[in-house]
């Protein structure tokens, strides 16, 4: 993707980020970099990221318990990736304000080059999705391929603190 471009689909993004009403989620543009912002925003937190497309079944039925997740435990930072092109922001939004995910951090994927934005996340992972990943206060992070149920969750949430 040109330069051009990637700085055309951050705005974008901006774009749509100013102009929503409050009820819509805070969607930032996940760009070459970010990951890394994210890691820093973050230093000495536990947090959990999910990788997740408005294309994805599996995706879209974990929200319902992300959503009690945060919920139930609204001390534990969860940030949500959307792995899809801009020209969905609309149903992005819709996905997340349908699950109440609005007040959680939200990302999407802003740049053409996928490979190169999942590579930065983690050179192992392929890009299938659902992709959870697991961070402890050290920032040591456990990746899991696919939906996850409630006993999932609370068994890696469980080994983030140990």
């Amino acid at each position: 993707m040109t330069t051009l471009n990637t700085i055309l689909a951050s705005l974008l993004f901006v774009f749509l980020n100013i102009f929503t009403s409050s009820a819509q989620a805070d969607v930032s543009p996940f760009v070459a970099g970010s990951y890394q912002q994210i890691l820093a925003n973050n230093a000495n937190q536990p947090f959990v990221l999910v990788i997740w497309s408005v294309n994805c079944s599996s995706c879209l039925k974990e929200m319902a318990w992300l959503n009690q997740l945060h919920k139930d435990k609204p001390d534990l930072k969860i940030i949500l990736l959307a792995a899809d092109e801009a020209s969905e922001a609309e149903q992005i939004q819709h996905r997340l304000a349908k699950n109440q995910l609005s007040g959680v951090e939200n990302w999407a994927y802003a740049d053409e080059n996928v490979q190169r934005l999942q590579f930065e996340i983690d050179p192992h992972w392929y890009g299938e999705l659902p992709r959870t990943y697991f961070f402890n206060k050290a920032h040591q992070r456990t990746g899991v391929s696919g939906a996850l149920s409630a006993e999932d969750y609370e068994a890696k949430l469980g080994n983030m603190v140990k």
